[in-house]
């Protein structure tokens, strides 16, 4: 049972890899997740954060209970539904928050497809419940500071960035729903819309776009921002790992470059999500409006022709081949 002050929460995806940064963010912000979905039963991280929590493996009888204690005025009747679960269900499961009366906080991409949007937008007036996504590196200090920093600058300089994101997945990564393209909508999205989040909430709207590869494992292109030019790349390929980061035995590498100044902030990302929840519970979560311009990129980039128009606005990976 919950305390008059907290407020209750669902959590969908409980089994996946960023759910315990949910849980955390729950747990920090003195509130109570009560009952918990995933198809896997592999969930005893849920004891670490909360002693009561009612856990289901089926949709159907987790649909029935949440429904339950809302029309019964519970104790425990869901204030808001945290959203883990594969992206293409995202759009589903939001829905299902708002028609239980609960405001929704998922994952990104909020959704796969622009349109999905403007019905959630709909659903929102309807419901009087809101929609909230979960776009951390907005609040992460290194990244506000650059926000000031460029927005201070009146000189109308057009920054010149690199962005290069390589995240090592092994065999499992292709065979489960994140190598699906119609499923997790590809590597674009499943692992760079927050870095493109990011970059047009700091250097403006996008005026062009264009992608120089992609295939199952890797994705690069050029963005003509507002304020800014960005070659970037992304890829899950353990191949394409620098040899710093393999020294290392660092799975990941992660480089912002702008004009020739590396952007530090691999540090700070713990407590990103229960910063996120803060501003959720205070009123000031980024909703549907701050999530689209990021979808719409996505979405036009995986419809893209693969093209090379200009060598200079190719990624340095693409040119060096290494992308074989």
């Amino acid at each position: 049972m919950t305390t008059l002050a907290s407020k209750n929460f669902a959590l969908i995806g409980a089994a996946g890899y960023i759910a315990p940064r949910h849980m955390q963010a729950i747990k920090d912000t003195g509130n109570q997740l009560v009952c918990a979905l995933d198809p896997s039963d592999s969930v005893g991280i849920l004891d670490r954060y909360f002693e009561h929590v009612e856990f289901f493996t089926e949709f159907e009888r987790f649909d029935r209970h949440v429904g339950l204690l809302r029309r019964r005025q519970h104790a425990d009747a869901v204030d808001y539904v945290s959203i883990c679960s594969p992206n293409y269900l995202h759009d589903a499961h939001i829905r299902f928050a708002l028609r239980n009366h609960a405001d929704a906080i998922c994952e990104k991409p909020l959704v796969l497809n622009p349109w999905n949007l403007d019905a959630l937008q709909d659903d929102e007036e309807e419901t009087g419940r809101r929609v909230y996504n979960v776009l951390q590196l907005r609040l992460h200090p290194t990244i506000q500071e650059l926000k000031k920093r460029i927005q201070a600058d009146t000189s109308g300089k057009r920054h010149c960035i690199d962005l290069t994101y390589i995240t090592r997945r092994g065999a499992w990564y292709h065979y489960s729903w994140k190598g699906d393209v119609e499923k997790s909508g590809g590597v674009g999205t499943n692992i760079g819309i927050h870095f493109f989040d990011m970059l047009m909430w700091i250097f403006g709207g996008l005026q062009k776009s264009e992608v120089h590869l992609a295939d199952g494992r890797r994705m690069a292109g050029y963005l003509q921002l507002k304020n800014a030019d960005v070659r970037w790349y992304l890829s899950v390929d353990r191949d394409d790992l620098l040899p710093p980061a393999v020294a290392a035995g660092r799975p990941t590498f992660r480089a912002v470059t702008i004009d020739g100044e590396d952007i530090e902030f691999s540090e700070g990302f713990t407590d990103l999500h229960t910063l996120v929840y803060r501003e959720v519970l205070a009123g000031r979560g980024f909703g549907i409006a701050e999530a689209r311009p990021s979808i719409e990129l996505v979405h036009d980039l995986r419809s893209q022709v693969v093209t090379m128009a200009d060598v200079d606005t190719v990624h340095p990976m693409v040119q060096a081949g290494r992308s074989r």
